[in-house]
């Protein structure tokens, strides 16, 4: 895999966050009907107070690396995946990657209720860039993989929350990914499952691929990951070694 790195004097990076905000202008008191709404904002009496989702968020992930995210549900980890993937603008700052983000952001990201494993299949291999004939190569690998195959001619709407987990990481990984983007995705599914997808993040690692995951669980990120950041209420708590942030985590969370 060939790309140009993110260069400075500290070394390589995929991933750089410069000062990074995202706001939301929520409202400032309830509205029940649409009605009221229209005449509040006609009268210039509707009221909005901001909500900071990210607060000046600076970070570099090193190419090459699987970096962690870990905080409490809320604390902005979901949002700031967005960020990097370009699902989400940020209101301020700037977000610079080096390379194709494969982002796994959600169960069913990609998929169509209605139609069969199959057919999602084609259609999240698409989404992600690849030809027909891309994935048609790599078909049988993402059945094979995912072990859904005695469902595979199923409507996705059928499956259950790690059948869809399954499937979604197969495709996502069919391909190596210059960039892959998790977002709780390990945390469905059996053990068994859980572990080939994490020895499939760690052969990636082994060939290039930079990975950002979030997850709850203190174990899986310092089994995983060498570094990580700890996340609360759109603010950077600690960065640094997983075992140390982890353990910082379940300190101060009681777990």
């Amino acid at each position: 895999m060939s790309k140009q790195k993110i260069i400075n004097s500290n070394g390589n990076f995929d991933i750089i966050l410069e000062n990074v905000t995202v706001r939301y202008q929520l409202p400032g008191e309830r509205v029940r009907t649409f009605k009221e709404y229209a005449i509040k904002f006609a009268q210039g009496k509707h009221k909005k107070r901001s909500f900071l989702a990210l607060d000046h968020i600076n970070l570099k992930i090193k190419a090459g690396e699987i970096f962690g995210i870990i905080g409490k549900n809320g604390a902005g980890k979901s949002t700031l995946l967005k960020v990097i993937s370009r699902v989400l603008i940020p209101t301020e700052g700037r977000v610079v990657t080096c390379g194709r983000v494969y982002p796994l952001l959600q169960l069913g990201a990609g998929f169509h209720p209605e139609l069969t494993g199959i057919e999602n299949i084609f259609l999240n291999g698409t989404l992600l860039g690849h030809t027909r004939d891309e994935i048609e190569e790599k078909y049988q690998d993402i059945v094979e993989f995912s072990e859904i195959v005695d469902f595979i001619n199923m409507p996705m709407r059928t499956y259950s929350s790690g059948m869809q987990a399954r499937l979604g990481f197969a495709v996502a990984s069919a391909w190596q990914p210059e960039i892959l983007i998790l977002d709780e995705v390990l945390s469905v599914g059996d053990v068994a499952f859980q572990q080939k997808c994490q020895n499939r993040m760690r052969e990636f690692r082994e060939k290039g691929t930079t990975t950002v995951l979030v997850s709850h669980s203190p174990e899986l990120i310092t089994s995983l990951c060498e570094r990580a950041l700890w996340i609360d209420k759109g603010e950077i708590v600690a960065l640094g070694k997983s075992d140390k942030i982890t353990q910082g985590y379940k300190t101060k969370m009681g777990v």
